[in-house]
């Protein structure tokens, strides 16, 4: 043990900023996609598939905890690559917890609306999410009344405003039902999470370091 005269300090290490940590977290979930269907590819027969939500059915509500990490192939998956490594990134950059939670309710929501409504046959697929975060992004500012928000908002629709006409009924063997209710479950998040916002009418200036950030969630 040092003497007291030659101890030697410990400085704790700076935080990793919020935009390292968004991309660590979207960039993991995305590993964790590709790692499944990888080994849905390997594996007899694709197992994973029958994982998916089977609407209606018992069995089939173990899709909703299941069906937004597993894919249909790897044409589905890599089509949903972009879009989910983007629109998740800016959902995170408005707090680790506060994207999770955002995530965690279009989960649920369009996870439980897929089961009730949708099509027969399994549904799956990262794109309930995707949807879930555009919608998410696009309302927030609204309901935080932050100008910050409302811009990146605008943005975001202009990049990916004409995603929003896959919640309607429209091609075969796609599930536009998870479509739908993931955007639903967008906008429930934004309301939920900007209770406090709009309980206390406040509206937080954005900076730079941190897009769409409000307050810390509790």
């Amino acid at each position: 043990m040092d003497s007291a005269g030659n101890r030697s300090a410990v400085i704790p290490s700076a935080p990793r900023p919020l935009w390292q940590r968004a991309a660590m977290t979207i960039g993991g979930f995305a590993v964790v996609l590709y790692v499944l269907e990888a080994f849905d590819t390997i594996a007899r027969d694709n197992p994973l598939d029958q994982w998916g939500i089977e609407p209606r059915t018992l069995d089939g509500l173990w899709g909703i905890l299941f069906a937004p990490v597993l894919h249909f192939g790897w044409g589905h998956l890599l089509a949903n690559t972009v879009p989910f490594l983007i629109l998740g990134f800016l959902v995170l950059m408005s707090g680790i917890g506060r994207g999770l939670a955002a995530t965690g309710i279009i989960w649920v929501i369009g996870g439980v609306g897929t089961w009730l409504t949708g099509g027969v046959g399994a549904h799956a697929g990262a794109s309930v999410l995707i949807f879930g975060w555009l919608t998410f992004l696009l309302v927030q500012g609204i309901f935080t009344r932050s100008f910050g928000q409302i811009v990146l908002g605008v943005v975001v629709l202009f990049v990916y405003g004409g995603m929003l006409w896959g919640v309607l009924p429209g091609q075969y063997g796609i599930s536009w039902q998870g479509h739908l209710f993931g955007a639903i479950g967008g906008v429930a998040a934004a309301w939920v999470l900007s209770a406090d916002t709009r309980r206390k009418g406040d509206s937080a200036s954005p900076t730079i370091g941190s897009i769409g950030t409000t307050r810390p969630l509790r």
